[in-house]
């Protein structure tokens, strides 16, 4: 299982998604929780297990519009480090 984390934009989000396994987690952080707002990223990542780095989500002001996603903590986020095999940054 693999680590993948998304930090800045849609690029990399996509070429991310090309590479993804179904049993690989996707972590956003950074301003790519923004790409949560779209209806485009909401319906291509429907079915792919997404965390948001929940840091991220308060300082952008969007916890009640991403209340439907799993909001992780750094605690958490070095826990996935260490739960996946690797850990690719986009």
């Amino acid at each position: 299982m693999i680590l993948h984390i998304i930090q800045a934009d849609d690029t990399a989000l996509t070429t991310c998604l090309r590479y993804m396994a179904e049993q690989d987690t996707l972590l956003l952080c950074g301003d790519a929780v923004n790409l949560l707002l779209l209806v485009k990223w909401q319906q291509a990542l429907a079915q792919r297990n997404v965390l948001l780095l929940q840091d991220d989500v308060e300082a952008r002001g969007l916890g009640d519009l991403l209340a439907n996603y799993c909001g992780i903590t750094q605690q958490g986020f070095v826990q996935q480090t260490l739960l996946n095999s690797k850990v690719i940054t986009w």
